[in-house]
Formats: C-alpha cells, structure tokens, sequence
C-alpha cells in the first residue's frame, strides 16, 4: 500500500531526464558490451538486429562485432525472459532473470495454451522431460521439436507442444541465430547445455532475496519507477512487498500525479535542463516498454504512431522525448535512413539528427557500402 508521508515530487521532465541517464542515453557510455548488457538487464531481442541498434545509441566506441563475439563465446545468448518476450543477456542474468520471471507471462503463456486445448491429454511434466532430452541431445528448430513431439502425442496440437515446451525450459536460440551479418534460423538448447556448469543463477537467499535484488538493478536501469512500473517491465505480479521490505534503504518521490515512486540514494537525477542530445532507438527497445506510465518518454498523443498492429517501429528521441520514426532501406551497395518527425523541427535539430544518423550509418552500415540520409516533413507524410 502507498504511503500518505508526502515526499518531494519529480517532474515528468525530471524523471525523463533520470531514465535517460540509467538508460545510457544522455551521453554515450565508456562501458563494455557485456557490462552494458547487463547493466540494461537485457536487450529485447524479438528480432535480430536491435540489440545492436540498442548499444550503437549507448555506447562510446560499440562496433557490432563485440556484441557478435560475446554471442559466439556464450557470454551473451537470446532467451525468453520479461514479458514473456526474447531478449539478449549475459549468461547469469539468462539463468537468473528467466527463473525470476517465470511465475509470471511465461507461466500465464503456458496457461493459455492450455486452455485452447491444444494440449489435451499432454502430461506437461512428461512434456518438459521429453523436450530437454531431445534439445539437450543436438539443438532442435521448433518445426524439428515439434515433429519429435508428435510422436509422443500424434492428437495435439503441434504449435502448442512446442511453445509449451519454450515456457516449461529455459531454451536459449543458439547461435549463428542473432551473430551480425549471419543468418540462421532459430535452433533451441537449454540453458545448462549452452552455458555449462560454471553459470551461476543468483540462487542464494531464495526467492525473496531474488526480488529484491531484481528490484534494485531495475531501479538503476529504469529509476525512478513505481511498483507498477517494475512489474510492467517484468511481467510479475505482487512486487509490493519486495519494494516495501527496501522501503528503508530507498528514496521515495511522487510523480506529478502522486503516484509513489522509489529509487537509489546514489543513483543519477541530473537537473532537468539537462541537454538530452537525438537517438535512434531501435523497434521494441525496452526505454519504451519498461514502465505503467510511459510518459516520461511517450506523449500520449503519438503513443498510437509508434505501433501497427502487432508490429512496432523504430523511433528517435529529441529533447529526451520520442519524437519521430525512423527506418531503413538496405539495398545491395547503399543503405537509406529515412528520418519521419511526427511535427516540424528546427534547423539546429534537424542539423542534429543528420549527425546521429550518420554516426549510426557509419557504425551499422558494412564497409564499402555507401548510405543516404532523407529527411521527411511532416507535411508530407500527411499528404
């Protein structure tokens, strides 16, 4: 429950400004890929390219080729994790954050396959045995587990034992799947035959010492943040009673609309006139899925703009705020980034957002390929 206490209140530009900084988006971090990675508790991963796009807006001096190698050497995979969605993590944190997400959308997920009755008659515990013995044995596709599934049970339905089984295991998409200018389709092992035994998964002091832990990185990642806005991040439920049992070694704010929020005695709120130079986001990227209220960062006016159906785009950010879309087109030998501002910008910005564009372009674009920079009115996007 909230407390009545009145507590100093944060502007929404204070706490844009707050999230950019432990986003690593005010100024480019001196960080390596996997401490960044680890750091951001992850990158959404629903495809294959933002995680780079990600660190290529945070990082001072990211090539795409880091995050490659780490993926190659196991330091880092893509796994299901928050919001019953793939994200990139460090090898602990794909062990320890997809157990502590567990209970929740991975858990309803399964829940609701379930009920469809696409598993009637499946023993799930059987299911999951079955299933780490076949990925545990060679890396499967789904396509591949589910035909030795129905083998098992010839009468369910086929989409369903697999994705049951990608909620009942914690199965990592194994590489080439994910690597920088390599294809390859999504093959699947568990955990514990990709990492080894030397991954530790934050075990130790049990599952509320999990939260708890949990709580504290996402607020150096994600503060100043409400207990909704933890579990909006998450997935999880019930959160309350881990930021309560912190309450006394956090700060405690109110948002302009009174809602509670906590965070770390030292962690950044930098002034709010902090300049909050342009950024290429890329689709999914979790500044944008990490909170209940996403106003910090997202008018609600343009909030509708950024999503088609199920299918978000990649946005950019002037002055802290999501400001426009942008997207790319890779031809053979020229790559076009297409800057869409949902209203006018000054000279000086869109002289700004040119020189953003191109430092992506030279960071993502292979060498020997050349590349354009369009700017699109908005006057013509309405036309």
């Amino acid at each position: 429950m909230a407390s009545t206490t009145k507590h100093p209140v944060l502007s929404r530009r204070a706490l844009n400004r707050a999230t950019l900084d432990r986003q690593l988006l005010l100024r480019r971090a001196p960080l390596g890929v996997e401490e960044a990675v680890a750091h951001l508790l992850g990158l959404q991963a629903q495809n294959t390219k933002p995680p780079y796009y990600a660190l290529a807006a945070r990082l001072d001096g990211f090539r795409p080729e880091q995050l490659s190698d780490l993926m190659e050497s196991r330091a880092v995979a893509r796994i299901v994790t928050m919001r019953s969605t793939v994200h990139t993590h460090t090898a602990q944190d794909a062990v320890a954050l997809r157990r502590l997400v567990q209970p929740g959308a991975i858990d309803r997920e399964l829940a609701i396959f379930v009920a469809r009755k696409g598993l009637d008659g499946v023993d799930l515990e059987r299911l999951a045995v079955l299933s780490r013995e076949l990925v545990e044995e060679r890396p499967r596709t789904p396509k591949q587990l589910r035909e030795e599934l129905l083998k098992e049970w010839p009468h369910a339905d086929p989409q369903s034992l697999s994705l049951a089984a990608r909620c009942l295991l914690p199965l990592v998409q194994v590489t080439p799947r994910g690597l920088w200018g390599r294809g390859g389709q999504v093959a699947l092992t568990t955990t514990d035959a990709w990492f080894g035994d030397g991954v530790e998964g934050g075990e130790e002091g049990g599952e509320g010492a999990a939260s708890d832990r949990a709580v504290l990185r996402y607020l150096r990642a994600f503060g100043p943040a409400s207990v909704k806005d933890m579990q909006t991040w998450c997935g999880l439920t019930r959160l309350a009673e881990a930021f309560e049992r912190l309450r006394p070694q956090l700060l405690v704010f109110h948002s302009e609309r009174g809602t509670e929020l906590f965070d770390l005695p030292d962690a950044p709120r930098p002034d709010e006139d902090t300049p909050a130079p342009p950024r290429f986001l890329p689709e999914y990227d979790n500044l944008l899925l990490s909170h209940a209220d996403r106003t910090r960062v997202v008018t609600p006016e343009i909030r509708s703009r950024t999503w088609q159906g199920n299918r978000a785009f990649s946005v950019f950010l002037l002055d802290g705020l999501l400001a426009g879309l942008w997207h790319l087109d890779e031809a053979k030998d020229r790559t076009t980034l297409t800057i869409e501002p949902f209203a006018p910008v000054t000279r000086a910005e869109r002289a700004e957002l040119a020189a953003e564009a191109e430092r992506t372009l030279r960071i993502m674009t292979p060498a020997g390929t050349s590349y354009d920079i369009v700017h699109k009115d908005p006057s013509e996007q309405a036309a």
